[in-house]
Parts: structure tokens; sequence; C-alpha cells
């Protein structure tokens, strides 16, 4: 009897070690990629060069711009991803373009980028190509640099 009794309390002891090895505590602080975030953009040659950039945890980034910064084409926002490579994050958005007088297909732009971020500061350069409606290169590649600020709630 004292056997059985002994082996049932060491199968139970065994049991909680078990249960216990495979518990953890969650951490208090999730890591974030610095580049996570809105940011208030300058690129310097692009049809308007103040954009916003937004920068999302799950990979995808939003750019955005306003339409009227080009008297001849109106484009849409931009939307793609971005991944780490290092220190630096690399992206790419997509944007299409129509005329605005005769509102048809100008082309599909993807502006791909190399970006560091520095605190509430990033810098890096982007490369536009522009594409017709078949997929013919049409312009670019297009280099420039970017800099901006992050958003910051007051």
């Amino acid at each position: 009897m004292k056997n059985r009794a002994f082996l049932i309390a060491l199968a139970i002891f065994t049991l909680s070690l078990l249960d216990v090895s495979g518990c953890q505590q969650a951490p208090n602080v999730v890591q974030v990629a610095p580049i996570v975030g809105a940011w208030y953009t300058r690129v310097p040659g692009a049809p308007f060069e103040y954009q916003m950039y937004l920068f999302n945890a799950d990979g995808t980034m939003q750019e955005s711009n306003p339409d009227a910064g080009d008297a001849h084409t109106s484009d849409s926002a931009g939307y793609g991803s971005w991944t780490r490579r290092g220190e630096a994050v690399v992206a790419k958005f997509v944007e299409v373009t129509a005329d605005r007088r005769t509102h048809a297909f100008v082309s599909r732009g993807e502006v791909s980028f190399e970006l560091t971020v520095n605190g509430d500061r990033l810098s890096g350069t982007a490369t536009g190509r522009f594409y017709d409606v078949r997929g013919a290169l049409v312009l670019g590649p297009v280099h420039a640099t970017i800099e901006g600020t992050r958003v910051r709630p007051q």
C-alpha cells in the first residue's frame, strides 16, 4: 500500500513539474519595429514632394499626398509592404494615376525604397518605375531621396 501511495504522489509531482515547465510569463512590452507609425516625409523631385507614410506592424504600409499636387495626373493612395533587412527597412508601394482631363489610365507607379530610422527621423533613397496598362515601362527608373519626421501625439 505504501508503494502505491508513493507512486501516486510521484506521478502527481512529475505532472505538476511538466505543467509548470510549459508556462511562461508574457512579456510586458511588445517589441515593435522602429519604422512602425505615421511619418511626414519630403521627397524632393516627386510631383508633390510632401507626403505621408504609414507603416503598420504587420508589414503593410500606405502612402498619400494631395491629389492636386500634380497638375497633369491624379494619383491614388499608395499601398504596399515593408520588411527589415538588417538595420534598414526595405519597402515598396504601388499607386495608379489617371489623366486629369480625359480621366484615362496613365500609369501604375511602383516605388521601392530603403530607409534608415534614427529615433523620430527617417532617411533613405527611392526608385520609381511607371508602367502603362499593358505593363510596359514608360518612365524610370527615377531616383529620389526621402527624409521624414515621425508624427507624435502632443
